[in-house]
């Protein structure tokens, strides 16, 4: 990688209005933070998210998990580039309700073929995780 090559919170938010489908669009997914080291994204509370009881759907949190890759995978990499999942694996540790959420991304190896990470999904009202993944990513062009 040229190490010119950035990689910041300005292209982050261009990323996120560009590349993804319409329904991950509909999450209102922010980008928080970008760092080398760390990606953080935020998801607000929808009742449109919810199931029966008011509790946050697990598939949203992995669909924002999924997502905040992408981020830490271009942050990591100092640039955006083609790539997809190869594995997710998700622990719900607690139901969220009536509170936005935050995912934070570390890469723990960032190969030239593959990359692999760990998200943890917190609640923004108090700070307690709610999930934790694992993710692995094919890098599909050098």
């Amino acid at each position: 990688m040229d190490r010119a090559e950035t990689f910041d919170l300005e292209a982050a938010k261009k990323l996120l209005g560009e590349v993804f489908a319409p329904w991950i669009q509909d999450l209102k997914l922010e980008v928080i933070s970008v760092a080398r080291d760390e990606v953080v994204l935020r998801m607000p509370f929808s009742n449109r998210l919810t199931r029966s009881g008011g509790i946050i759907c697990g598939q949203a949190l992995m669909a924002l998990a999924d997502t905040a890759m992408v981020f830490a995978v271009a942050a990591a990499s100092g640039r955006s580039r083609p790539m997809t999942t190869v594995d997710q694996t998700t622990h719900f540790l607690r139901p969220v309700s009536s509170s936005a959420v935050l995912c934070a991304v570390r890469i723990t190896r960032l190969g030239r073929t593959m990359a692999f990470a760990q998200a943890t999904i917190s609640t923004e009202s108090d700070g307690k995780p709610v999930a934790t993944a694992q993710l692995a990513y094919a890098l599909l062009e050098g």
